[in-house]
């Protein structure tokens, strides 16, 4: 994308039900669900105040129909008609996990050890520390490209400068200067002052140090006494995040599973217009918000109005064609978005997404994309419960031998540890579409 431009196509599949974009459709544009979320956030209008209970009363009328039923995502009842829904019954599926080494446990609590690094303020700089330093730099008393930096924070042994730099800082007091002579090697990557000296003033602002591994610390900053407690403790922890993210895995297979064995005979024209509408409409606030009106952010883009037109109706097709199978299959196996299974799963998204009930995210995302999220995860789940599932280490084909995936059922405990429902296809994600000055943090990365 040019520079100065907000994504705005990066919200095609919006904030929740999205599992199916590009999975069978190309398509040119990106979609980033923690960019949409976080100007959802600062956009949305706040809401008007009212009583808890009325609140609850409002957010289970929404999710009911007239007659009282519950919510639908498609406005026909003869679902059947409109899809072919492949097999999801008896679906034999990998749960592959990655194993966790005694290195990952030493560079997790390495890594928390230096997050709690603290500022020294009397003592002298060593190795290991991170410091922040300016310094000027001149070869024969003229100044290099790269030779000058301010507030340049740097891990005392790998400051990417050159051999010297770091070891001459040794010693230093916060607020000292210091002049260092250095010679680059002949072999130097840059040409310019390979194998000429350097004069380097540096300065020293201020640097952290990383406590030690002791017992002290470890009472002052877990739950645990020990360090041997805490190791175990935190390999646990790293445990339970890889059983979390082969969840994720395990319930994104699933549903591409089924999706791929399915085909629309028809799309319910009533369903089209209302999703490509509302992508319509999603992707003209991103617009204005940019300060743009359409014709000259398709022209930033360089896309055509045919080309952005047929790119709101391969979403919308997109969209519909997974709210035609999740329907289907709650149709057929008597789902409802009021069983507790999807209850459940709503208490995670709540926490997930950081709001406090349904209610706000309903506000911020529209209530029927809270319901086609919610009923697209119950309808993963039912997917998984219903699979023979291979438990499997990563990277090998050996059945993972993990006693605490198992439940006293000698089943494999497949509840769901989080939200699947923003996963994102590989293919919907065209790397020439992502803007230069797209922050990494800003990105939405599948594994």
């Amino acid at each position: 994308m040019k520079k100065k431009t907000v994504l705005a196509l990066m919200v095609m599949c919006m904030a929740f039900s999205v599992t199916a974009c590009g999975d069978k459709e190309e398509s040119s544009t990106p979609a980033a669900e923690s960019s949409s979320e976080e100007t959802a956030e600062e956009t949305a209008e706040p809401a008007a105040e009212e009583p808890e209970e009325e609140a609850e009363e409002a957010g289970d009328d929404a999710k009911e129909s007239e007659t009282g039923e519950s919510a639908r995502l498609v406005s026909v009842d003869n679902v059947e008609d409109y899809v072919t829904i492949g097999e999801y019954k008896g679906l034999e599926l990998d749960n592959i996990v990655m194993p966790v080494s005694d290195e990952d446990v030493e560079s997790e609590i390495e890594f928390r050890l230096q997050d709690s690094s603290v500022e020294v303020a009397d003592g002298t700089l060593e190795q290991g520390d991170f410091a922040t330093v300016n310094f000027t730099a001149t070869i024969d008393g003229n100044e290099f490209d790269g030779g000058t930096e301010e507030n340049y924070e740097f891990y005392v042994g790998d400051s990417g400068q050159a051999e010297g730099f770091d070891s001459g800082l040794i010693g230093m007091k916060k607020g000292e200067s210091r002049e260092l002579t250095i010679t680059f090697p002949e072999d130097y990557y840059d040409p310019a002052v390979a194998g000429k000296t350097a004069v380097y003033t540096v300065t020293l602002q201020k640097f952290t140090r990383t406590p030690e591994l002791t017992d002290e610390w470890v009472a002052a900053n877990s739950e645990v006494k020990t360090v041997d407690e805490y190791r175990e403790a935190v390999k646990k922890e790293l445990e339970d995040n890889a059983n979390e993210m082969a969840s994720y895995d395990l319930y994104a297979t699933a549903w591409s599973v089924v999706l791929d064995a399915s085909e629309v005979k028809e799309f319910p024209q009533e369903d089209i217009d209302a999703a490509r509408q509302a992508y319509m409409d999603l992707n003209d606030q991103y617009i204005a918000e940019a300060g743009m009106d359409l014709n000259s952010f398709l022209e930033s883009q360089g896309m055509t109005q045919e080309e952005y037109e047929d790119e709101c109706t391969r979403y919308a097709e997109a969209k519909v064609e997974q709210n035609l199978i999740v329907q289907g299959i709650m149709d057929k196996e008597g789902l409802s978005l009021d069983d507790k299974e999807t209850q459940d799963l709503e208490k995670r998204l709540v926490q997930e997404y950081g709001v406090t009930d349904v209610n706000e995210m309903a506000e911020l995302y529209g209530q029927q994309e809270v319901n086609e999220s919610l009923a697209l995860l119950r309808v993963e789940k039912f997917i998984v419960d219903n699979a023979t599932i291979d438990q499997k280490v990563g990277g090998g084909d050996e059945l993972a031998e993990n006693e605490d995936a198992l439940t006293e059922d000698a089943a494999y405990d497949t509840e769901l540890e989080g939200d699947t429902a923003g996963d994102y296809s590989e293919e919907y994600m065209e790397e020439d579409m992502i803007s230069e000055e797209m922050p990494e943090e800003d990105m939405v990365v599948v594994e």
